[in-house]
This record gives C-alpha cells, structure tokens and sequence, in this order.
C-alpha cells in the first residue's frame, strides 16, 4: 500500500512540450522597403515613355489653348472634371507645355499608389474568405503587381490625356478600401462622410466612376454577412446621400451625352442598340487581352455590329450570359470568382454596355474594372494544389513576363514615329492613324514622307479641313508652294476663315505673288480682324517687298491684338527691322 505522501505525489507529463514557433515581427520600415523597392520596378518599366510626346487629345487639354499661361486657374476648371484640369494646371506651373517628363511622372505615381490601393482592396477580400495570412499576403502582392505591369496598362498610364484613368480610379479605389476596412457591418457617420467625399472626387475626375454605389451594393450583398441584403439594410445612412447625388451626376452626364458629338445618344450614325452588339465582341477582346497581351494597338479598327447577327455579336451576348448564369449559379462555391466577374462587369459598363461612344474599344476601358479581374485570378490561384516557394516562383516569372512587354510597349510610347507607324501597321484602313503617322512625320522635318501619309489618308476618307491644311503644310516644308495653295483653296471651300486664308496668304508671298498674297490676306482680315497671324504674314510680305516701315505696322498690330502671348515670329520680324 503506498503512503499518502506518495499517492499525493503530481504525476510527471509525458507529454513533450514543443515551443511554439516565434512570431516574425512585420515592421513598418519592412513595409516602406517593399513600396520603394516597388516604386522603383514601376518607374523603370515607364521610365522609356517619361519623355516621350503629347499625342492625340493631349493636344486639345487647356496647357495648349491660346494665352493658356495666363489663363485664371478658374477658367481651367470650367466643365465637368474640375479636378482633373487642377492637376494639368499644377503640371503646367511647374513644366509648362514642352517639358512631358512631369505630366508622364504624375501618371506614374497615380498608377503606383492605385497599385497600393489595389493591394490592400484584394488582401481585405481574402480574409473574408478565411485564407491563410501567408496566402492573402502572397495573392494580393501578385494582385498589385500584376496591375502595375500589365502591359495592357501602358495606355491608362504613358498616355497624357489617360490622367482622367489614373486619377479617377485612385479615388474610387480610396472609397472603396475605405468602405472596405470600416470597423463596424454598418458604416458610420465618419466613413460614410469619407465615402462621399472621395466618391465626389471622383466623379469630380471622370464621369465612368459613378458606378461605385453599384459596387458597394454588390460587396455588401456577398460580403456582409453573406449573400444577403442585410448589410445593404445596415449601410442606409452611406447609401441613401450616394444615390441621391450618384441620380443627380446620372441625369447631369446623360443631359451631356445627349449633345456629345463623340459620346452619348445623340450620334446619328452609331445608335445604342449597335454599339451594344459591338461591345458583346469587344468585352471578349479585353478578356483576351488580359489574358494574352499581344497586338495592343493605340487605335483599333471594330467593325461595328449592326444588328445582333452581324460580325457574330450573338455568340459574343451568349457566351457573356453563360458566364454571368454559372457565375450567379456558383456564387457559393467560387464566391471570389463569381463577385470578380459581376465587379468586372460594372465597373465596365459605362463604356461598354448601351452608351454609344465613338471608338467602340480603348485599352485604356480596362483600367477600371482591371481589378474584377483580378479577383478572378486570385479564386483560382488560391486554389491551386502547389508549394508555397513554387507558386511564389511561379508567380514572380509572370510579374517579370508582364513587365518585361510593359517595358517594350512603352518603347513605342516614347516616339509619335514609332508608335503611329505600329498603329499603321495593325490598322491600316483606319483613318486616323494615318493621319496622325503624317503629323508625326511633319514635326519630324521629314516632309516628303508626310506628303505622302497625308495622301494615303484621303485616300481611305473623304478629306476634311484639317487633313487639307496640315497636308498644305507639309507640302510648303516639302518646297511644293502650288499643291499647298491648291489644298488650302480646298479647305476654304469647305470653311472659310482666317487661318486658312491668311496660310493661302502667306503661300503667295513666298511665289512673289504680292497681290495675290495681300488680297488673301485682306479676305482673313475681314473674316476675322483679330487672327494676329493674318498681320504677321502680311508684314513678311512688306518686308520681302522692302516696305520696312508697313512691315514693322503689322507686326506690331499682331502684338497689339496678341500682347499676352510671346509672338516670336512678329518680335523676329521687328528684330530684323532693327526696331
């Protein structure tokens, strides 16, 4: 019998003890290593764009209007993207309009910190599927870095104008991270006052975002609590102000696509109906693009689908049905991919769904809803049955891949020459890019190359005014004076005013025609007495004819009518007159 002292003994534990692993410290320095070690990735894949030109409409931004320099900044937020014409003007008081770097550099930045916003969106909606931190913290960096690189981006980002992408997105991707990480099912004042204000902003930058509500309705209908409108009950005090003020931006922008000559349901030529067939194919093309990056072109040539049959549009309505049916049929089983696809598709819609807008496809479109994308991929990626260190490899060589054809791609980016002729050569029948490879090559000096683009243009299109001058132009750097004047005669029959005679004008003064010159010159002048080139070719004309003292009238009459402006050409003719 054992004594009571040793029946009162403790037992002693077989059980192995086994430390539990430390905990690795993320630190905050550890966070701002890996933004600028990412900073420098992406400003070294841009970085052969960040001087190159302004292109298409980034010649028509108010940085290129006349006496742009001295214009108040409140006539350059005239119009509907007030905030967006405040970043040009910032841009124009530091870099003025010859220096590109700082316009391209703001448009790096911009995409960089939407990168960060694209991060922390991705890794918000992987804890609610329960994945592991490891996991979220690996799928969301590949997220953002794959938003970064993807050539497909080249365009929202290196493309001047494309700011209103850039800038638009980042505050609809801060509203949205900030309805996101709300601490609470419900939003409270305070974010629902942060919401609004960064939605407004946004809508503010570019008209597209006005989706956002329809977003937020989509994420609280899967996410809070789940597959339930509990959550939209919840969010009333974020969601009755947004929809009043997402109605009253509704009926403002459709009142100005109403009057719209590119957008908007006033194009005659290009009806709702037609322009939604066309997108059921070109939504396949953005898929494929996403997917597979190669033949990117800066103005693609879309048949227009004219009614559902034409150019197989209903296959294309088809298969984006099938996918939306099994999407909503397996929103439980693939929650990531099912809520991916429906974002992609909202965020798609105000420029690929009913609103006729008058270049069917852009790259640029696919900024936005990039991040359905995204949610896509990941539903799949976190599903793949592989080693951790093999996906992270995996994952890396894509990154590398992707940022590899951004690199190139933006090589293009860096020549109005190179990137028209790679238009050219995927677009040819298109108008425009010919156009716009004959206008690169006037300002390149190469004259006689442009003389015969210009031709090739009138060739696929009837000629316009503007086709007809500037093809005047290259014929005078060619040394051609008569073809000049006969397409300048051309352009005036089509519209009369001052700059196309006092061109015809000048074309005459340069044959020695003087009459003829001075009686081009008085028609400009009385079309419009206050076109200050009419005087400054006209004073070339006195000159040539060695009337020195009516040569120095009229260019001081140009300087009268333009004193704000620094009119070289009437200062170097009164240099020359020694005055």
């Amino acid at each position: 019998m054992k004594s009571s002292k040793a029946a009162n003994k403790p037992k002693r534990s077989t059980t192995t003890v086994v430390p539990a692993a430390p905990v690795r410290e993320v630190h905050l320095w550890h966070y701002a290593l890996g933004f600028f070690i990412a900073f420098c990735a992406v400003y070294q894949v841009y970085s052969p764009a960040l001087n190159g030109p302004f292109l298409l409409d980034d010649s028509y931004l108010p940085y290129m209007l006349p006496n742009f320099y001295v214009l108040p900044v409140e006539d350059w937020l005239r119009g509907m993207r007030p905030l967006l014409m405040f970043s040009y003007w910032l841009n124009f008081k530091q870099s003025g309009n010859e220096v590109t770097y700082g316009y391209h550099l703001v448009n790096v930045v911009l995409h960089f910190f939407n990168g960060a916003l694209i991060y922390l969106a991705v890794r918000k909606v992987l804890s609610w599927i329960h994945a592991e931190k490891s996991q979220r913290e690996i799928l969301a960096i590949f997220s953002a870095g794959l938003f970064l690189f993807h050539p497909i981006q080249t365009e929202s980002v290196t493309y001047v104008a494309s700011r209103s992408e850039t800038l638009s997105v980042f505050f609809l991707l801060a509203a949205f991270v900030v309805f996101l990480y709300r601490k609470s099912a419900s939003a409270g004042v305070g974010i629902a006052i942060a919401v609004l204000i960064l939605f407004g902003a946004a809508i503010l930058t570019k008209e597209h975002t006005a989706v956002l509500p329809a977003l937020f309705l989509l994420t609280d209908y899967y996410w809070n609590p789940g597959f339930s409108f509990e959550g939209v009950r919840r969010n009333w005090k974020l969601y009755v102000p947004i929809l009043i003020g997402g109605a009253i931006a509704a009926v403002f922008i459709l009142r100005v696509l109403g009057q719209s000559p590119s957008a908007g349901f006033g194009m005659k030529d290009f009806t709702w109906y037609q322009y939604f067939f066309t997108q059921c194919r070109v939504i396949w093309d953005y898929l494929r693009m996403f997917l597979l990056p190669f033949g990117q072109n800066l103005d693609y040539d879309v048949p227009i689908s004219r009614n559902l049959i034409d150019h197989g549009a209903i296959f294309g309505l088809i298969g984006l049905l099938a996918i939306s049916a099994l999407a909503w049929i397996y929103r439980r089983r693939f929650p990531l991919a099912s809520y991916g696809w429906f974002t992609f598709l909202i965020l798609l819609a105000p420029t690929s769904s009913f609103v006729p807008i008058r270049d069917p496809i852009a790259e640029r479109r696919l900024y936005l809803p990039f991040i359905g994308l995204l949610l896509i991929t990941v539903e799949f990626l976190r599903r793949w049955k592989i080693r951790q260190p093999t996906l992270i490899a995996v994952l890396g060589l894509v990154l590398v891949a992707e940022s590899a054809l951004s690199y190139q791609r933006n090589q293009l980016w860096n020549s109005a020459l190179d990137i028209w002729k790679d238009t050219t050569d995927k677009s040819p029948a298109k108008w425009r890019p010919r156009f716009q490879l004959a206008f690169a090559y006037y300002h390149a000096g190469r004259c006689g190359e442009a003389v015969q683009e210009y031709t090739k243009a009138s060739q696929l299109e009837k000629p316009q005014f503007e086709l007809l001058v500037d093809w005047a132009l290259a014929y005078d750097c060619a040394g051609n004076q008569e073809e000049a004047i006969v397409k300048l005669k051309e352009a005036a029959a089509i519209t009369k005013n001052a700059h196309v005679y006092s061109q015809i004008g000048m074309e005459y003064g340069k044959q020695g025609k003087y009459p003829e010159a001075l009686d081009a010159l008085a028609t400009a002048e009385r079309l419009n007495p206050n076109f200050e080139m009419t005087y400054v070719y006209r004073g070339g004309v006195y000159e040539l004819q060695g009337d020195k003292a009516r040569a120095a009238e009229q260019y001081r009459r140009a300087l009268a009518i333009d004193d704000l402006q620094y009119n070289q050409a009437a200062r170097d003719g009164l240099t020359r007159l020694g005055q």
